[in-house]
């Protein structure tokens, strides 16, 4: 098992930005292999993907509604992974999440699969 610990979230004004990170509680020499996901749930809706990097090649994927404003970043040796939220929009507001898995031949943008999940770290986009 990976434990995931987010930090980060808060209040933000619209247009303005925001840095998740996501830590393995421990270090692990294996980190690299995880695929990391971030998802998000707002109120009343379904929690979905937002970004993801891949296991040991990192390649990246982004939802549409944040590319061009969101970038994922991952640092293997300290077992971190980061979001750096830009231009952010009301619609932006949710709880944050940040999940790991092992390769299981599918996108790391699908959801299947993820077996360890963070807490969660709420980001509100307010005036």
């Amino acid at each position: 098992q990976l434990q995931l610990v987010e930090s980060g979230g808060g209040l933000v004004p619209p247009g303005g930005s925001v840095r998740l990170s996501c830590g393995a509680s421990s270090l692990r020499s294996d980190y690299v292999g995880y695929a990391i996901g971030w998802f998000r749930q707002a109120p009343g809706k379904e929690r979905e993907g937002v970004s993801c990097s891949s296991a040991n090649d990192g390649l990246t994927w982004y939802a549409d509604s944040v590319k061009g404003r969101f970038r994922i970043s991952r640092d293997n040796a300290k077992n971190m992974v980061y979001l750096e939220m830009n231009s952010l929009k009301f619609e932006d507001t949710a709880v944050y999440y940040c999940a790991a898995r092992r390769p299981i031949g599918v996108s790391c943008h699908d959801i299947t699969g993820y077996d360890n999940w963070g807490h969660g770290t709420q980001v509100t986009v307010s005036s």
